[in-house]
């Protein structure tokens, strides 16, 4: 490739980086007049803008509350957790080699479910949900991958490895199950059940500053990584060969991944779907290679959990749990997703 095809190549890129952080930008800034108190695309601006630099309030305290206290937390939300779910989905198939992992599959999402339903069982604050959520995540991947490496012998790898996942996350599943049959009804269950669903309704900014620094701790990595992810893609002797330490790398990329879907979890509560389906659209887009796949990933995921939470919070007059309504959304749009690709994986 010559200089000229290298720069065009970069040129492509940066634009299309470009659109994508425009078109989240415009989202975000739509799904801020979106919901039952209508709010104009000015007064958004004129409140966002007052926000940041501190001038004088020229509109009422009901549009500034619905606007800044309720829909910019919430939608900054969901921005955090589409961004740590489908880096984390992108960042396990990669690293296992199997393009049907994803942090629900792996077992992660189960895992930390049952860390953060414990948490509230034993009413425990906010940030022993959070820690207690990636203890159990980080716990329930190394247990799926233990058990995969143990049993796989003359078998499939891929096969044995989503199995282990499935059995893993039936397990977690089942002692969520019993918490939730011994949750106090009047007290405890009501917020279990609500969690379990999937939602951002009640996320607020104390909640985002206990959840962001995790997933920047889990992002952060994986970028600067990226490109020693692509030679993990050439198989383990050929990455050694070219001086990669696959075993700690890949460590450090599972415990990255699994402390930002960890992270998200505890405050959204458990949604599946994204980091399957994500990966798969931008591997549709800009092919396998890891240092390009993880940020275009990044941005598809950011775009996709707004527009499904606008959807949520806007399609009826009762909010549809966030977790339900990604499913309906999700498995339809992945089908196609393998339509289209021909279920090809290089």
């Amino acid at each position: 490739m010559t200089g000229g095809e290298t720069a065009a190549v970069w040129t492509r890129r940066a634009l299309g980086y470009g659109l994508g952080l425009g078109a989240v930008a415009m989202l975000f800034f739509a799904a801020a007049t979106v919901g039952r108190y209508p709010v104009s695309m000015i007064d958004v601006a004129r409140i966002l803008w007052e926000g940041m630099t501190g001038l004088p309030r020229d509109l009422g305290d009901s549009a500034r509350a619905v606007v800044l206290d309720i829909r910019v937390p919430r939608l900054t939300a969901a921005l955090l957790v589409g961004v740590a779910l489908s880096a984390a989905g992108a960042t396990y198939q990669s690293v296992f080699r199997n393009p049907l992992v994803a942090p629900d599959i792996l077992g992660v999402t189960s895992g930390a479910g049952l860390g953060a339903v414990l948490a509230i069982f034993l009413s425990l604050p906010v940030a022993a949900i959070q820690a207690m959520a990636f203890v159990f995540g980080l716990g329930a991947v190394t247990l799926v991958y233990s058990v995969a490496r143990a049993v796989r012998g003359a078998h499939d790898p891929i096969l044995v490895l989503v199995l282990a996942g499935v059995v893993i996350g039936a397990v977690m599943g089942a002692g969520i199950a019993v918490l939730t049959y011994l949750a106090d009804p009047y007290d405890q269950l009501p917020a279990i059940t609500f969690w379990l669903m999937g939602s951002l309704a009640g996320v607020t900014f104390a909640d985002l500053a206990t959840a962001w620094p995790a997933v920047a701790l889990g992002l952060v990595p994986l970028l600067f990584l990226r490109w020693r992810v692509n030679l993990m893609s050439l198989g383990d002797d050929e990455a050694r060969a070219l001086g990669v330490d696959t075993e700690r790398l890949r460590l450090v990329l599972v415990v990255c991944a699994t402390l930002a879907t960890s992270a998200v979890v505890a405050i959204a509560g458990t949604i599946g779907w994204v980091g399957l389906i994500i990966p798969h659209m931008a591997r549709f887009l800009v092919g396998p290679e890891f240092s390009r796949l993880l940020p275009a990933t990044i941005l598809l995921g950011a775009i996709y959990l707004l527009g499904v939470d606008t959807l949520a919070r806007a399609a009826t007059t009762v909010e549809i749990p966030l977790g339900v309504l990604n499913a309906f959304v999700g498995a339809p749009l992945f089908l196609w997703v393998l339509a289209r690709a021909r279920l090809s994986w290089r």
